[in-house]
């Protein structure tokens, strides 16, 4: 009879079933888009993401166990929100900082004291306004509450080119924007997104190129944290000719010896790559990301609606869950934390971290 019953509910199951499946262990944090993840110097973790035009933040003092109630941050008309576009999120010792882009070009940013609940709204980053309109940027933030910003900015020709800022957290302004680079064929590749990673002094910023119809990432330095850059250099061996957009920017984070990892797409294949080491194939997907601590870099990507965790350097491969738009941060307990989407729900989900 048990044996009946268990078809029969499979049966149901397969008719009527969810478009996704939700696995076990995974929790849902609220109705949006596009999360972003951050944990502060004491622990505390904070989830944004957007619905429509507005700004949601959800926050969790048990190493992501549980969130509390989404707050509304803020409300920002005609908001970008969708295909790596939507609020940002960094956090440090003592503030954390939102952006999100309208699609005038405007850089909308907020600022949380650490120690309040209340989002303070700060203003515009870029200096000069409606610059930005791709809407298409990162922030990362060391432990001594500097931020730092990287965009797509059209205010050269009207053409995108890779723009910079920082900020003290201590500050209510950030700095002078900074050509950062700009391509010798006339703009890099308008739709996907650049992104930043800080350790100390040093600064990386990774973009999508767009030189003699290829569109490879490549990557620039900082030893000064930002106030001056390297030589863009490319990633990878071979390279993309591609007369489209892949919207997909990558992941780059710098490690406990300031070596440049970067993972990115190339042709449907994800790859992953440390400092100037050949690259290494991770497997088939998009969307992918890093995050990782001292011992271990992680890969997260999707393929199709399998969101997946590849970690380096043992190549372990986890299934997350399904969905879209996978991001993840390493926890101090050893364990990383996902969030994403699914449906129009924005899911999380913790899984131990294995190290060698």
């Amino acid at each position: 009879m048990m044996k009946k019953l268990s078809v029969l509910v499979l049966m149901v199951l397969a008719l009527a079933g969810p478009s996704y499946a939700v696995l076990p262990g995974i929790n849902t944090i609220g109705q949006g888009k596009q999360p972003q993840v951050s944990v502060d110097n004491k622990g505390i973790v904070r989830v944004v993401y957007g619905s429509a035009d507005k700004i949601y933040c959800a926050t969790s003092a048990d190493h992501g166990q549980t969130f509390s109630k989404p707050v509304l941050v803020a409300q920002v008309a005609d908001m970008h929100l969708g295909m790596s576009r939507g609020p940002q999120l960094s956090s440090s010792a003592s503030y954390s900082v939102i952006t999100a882009m309208d699609k005038a070009g405007n850089i909308h940013w907020f600022k949380l004291n650490n120690e309040s609940k209340t989002w303070q709204p700060m203003g515009v980053v870029n200096d000069l306004k409606g610059s930005a309109p791709e809407g298409l940027m990162s922030i990362t933030a060391d432990n001594k509450d500097n931020f730092y910003a990287v965009w797509l900015d059209t205010r050269l020709g009207g053409r995108n080119q890779v723009w910079f800022s920082s900020l003290s957290g201590r500050s209510t302004k950030w700095r002078a924007n900074r050509l950062v680079y700009k391509s010798p064929d006339a703009h890099v590749c308008e739709c996907c997104k650049p992104n930043v990673a800080v350790a100390g002094n040093a600064v990386a910023i990774m973009f999508r190129n767009w030189l003699n119809g290829s569109r490879d990432l490549y990557v620039v330095r900082s030893a000064n944290a930002g106030q001056s850059f390297s030589d863009a250099q490319k990633m990878g061996l071979d390279t993309w000719k591609l007369n489209g957009c892949p919207m997909d920017g990558g992941g780059i984070r710098l490690n406990a010896s300031n070596q440049i990892q970067t993972t990115w797409q190339r042709k449907g294949d994800i790859y992953f790559a440390q400092g100037t080491d050949p690259e290494v194939y991770i497997g088939k997907g998009k969307t992918c990301s890093l995050t990782g601590n001292a011992q271990q870099a992680a890969i997260v990507y999707q393929n199709n609606d399998t969101l997946r965790m590849v970690t380096m350097p043992d190549k372990r491969s986890t299934v997350i869950g399904e969905g879209n738009f996978v991001r993840s941060i390493r926890l101090s307990n050893a364990q990383n934390l996902f969030v994403w989407e699914q449906g129009d729900q924005v899911r999380s989900r913790l899984i131990k971290t294995y190290e060698n």
